[in-house]
């Protein structure tokens, strides 16, 4: 494909690079960290496609003790 830019010189029209993700693969993410109960503080995409999900910091409670008591913490 040539595009004409002016009667002088022509173009070479220049392809799209190919995506390194697609927005299914970001909500899919998002929302496997959101059934995980997680809140999520951004969402950050690398130039390789690399999809990173920052949480918002968990805050202690006040004793020192977790939030929930997980069935594993008594294993």
């Amino acid at each position: 494909m040539r595009w004409i830019c002016s009667p002088w010189r022509d173009v070479e029209a220049m392809a799209r690079a190919p995506s390194t993700f697609r927005q299914g693969d970001v909500t899919r993410a998002v929302k496997a960290v959101v059934a995980a109960g997680v809140d999520i503080a951004r969402v950050e995409i690398d130039k390789a496609g690399k999809i990173t999900i920052i949480t918002l910091k968990a805050e202690p409670e006040p004793n020192g003790q977790c939030r929930e008591k997980n069935e594993w913490d008594d294993v």
